[in-house]
């Protein structure tokens, strides 16, 4: 059985690690490492263009990515993190371009403590794609992330089963506003009463 070292130092060395998160099972590699984010999308088998989510251990963490953190993205992080909200902003110069889509870059700070600790052990964000082959269904045991999977990542942490019915909710912020990208864990009421 792997341990949360075991992943920390698969991460530091490029490779991929599945790790449970609040919702579902993710694969985790190290967001600044261009051979680590090659291994992911073959592995995923993911088509370009379409952006891959990070974990990070805090919120200062999580807003270093950014190039400006509005207030509506500090007002929701207070309201919602640790949990299941991703925060879409402006991106730094530095986040590689296969990470972020039209809005920027999402993070989000996971309730789960192995979710954290991987991140907080290398110091930086880690990617939080769904431990799945592109566009099948996200796994919610070890099992079906090793059966999608089929060996191609370094480490496997055990998590339990998670049993969240739905992944978690994206919500893109700018100098302009808000507006929700994908309705997941938290509601769109619930964003919109936490911006009044």
């Amino acid at each position: 059985m792997s341990s949360v070292e075991d992943g920390i130092a698969a991460l530091k060395a490029g490779e991929l690690v599945v790790y449970p998160t609040e919702t579902f099972y993710a694969i985790g590699a190290d967001a600044f490492s261009s051979t680590a984010l090659r291994r992911l999308f073959g592995v995923k088998g993911r088509e370009p263009g379409r952006p891959v989510g990070l974990i990070a251990a805090d919120a200062a963490m999580a807003f270093s990515v950014a190039r400006e953190v509005p207030i509506e993205a500090r007002r929701l992080a207070d309201a919602f993190w640790p949990g299941p909200l991703t925060i879409v902003m402006p991106a730094r110069d530095q986040i590689a371009p296969e990470l972020t889509g039209s809005d920027g870059v999402g993070v989000r700070v996971s309730p789960n403590a192995v979710a954290r600790a991987l991140s907080a052990g290398i110091g930086r964000p880690i990617t939080a794609t769904s431990a799945n082959l592109s566009g099948e269904a996200p796994a919610s045991t070890l099992e079906n992330a090793r059966a999608a999977l089929d060996g191609k990542v370094k480490v496997y942490l055990e998590g339990g089963k998670l049993t969240a019915s739905a992944p978690s909710t994206v919500v893109a912020v700018n100098r302009s506003g808000w507006k929700m990208v994908r309705v997941g864990a938290i509601s769109e009421e619930q964003i919109a009463a936490a911006l009044k």
